[in-house]
């Protein structure tokens, strides 16, 4: 058998050394810490707009978030296409539906992974809401 070698990832290092210096010119330019939890609730915003503007204008929340584009936004757009850059220049890009850790341990059921994925992004986009962030 022949070596077959992983696609090496970024370093680590170098991208949190990135990400820390990115912070670094949001709080300097816009005077704001980046995340994502609010983009995401404004983007159900959009959506929801859709079906009923009337409702989202008269919704307690979205009277504080009201749903635009703004820098966050652009940012959490970012990093969807930094990570395909990324995956891209590393050589690391595969569609896979079920990573080989996961079958390893809990079976190479799609569905299960799904639910599993589902449920621990709803807890931790709860826990950031909860927190405010």
């Amino acid at each position: 058998m022949g070596n077959i070698s992983e696609p090496k990832g970024w370093n680590p290092y170098l991208a949190g050394a990135l990400t820390g210096l990115l912070l670094i010119l949001s709080v300097w330019a816009a005077g704001k810490y980046f995340g994502a939890s609010t983009t995401f609730v404004r983007g159900a915003g959009f959506v929801e707009q859709t079906f009923s503007q009337e409702r989202v204008a008269t919704m307690e929340y979205f009277k504080k978030e009201m749903p635009k584009i703004d820098w966050q936004w652009m940012f959490v757009v970012g990093i969807f296409f930094g990570s395909v850059i990324a995956a891209g220049t590393s050589k690391s890009f595969r569609w896979q539906g079920v990573p080989a850790m996961w079958e390893n341990r809990f079976g190479p059921n799609k569905a299960k992974r799904a639910a599993a994925a589902f449920l621990g992004g709803t807890i931790a986009m709860f826990g950031a809401r909860l927190a405010d962030g």
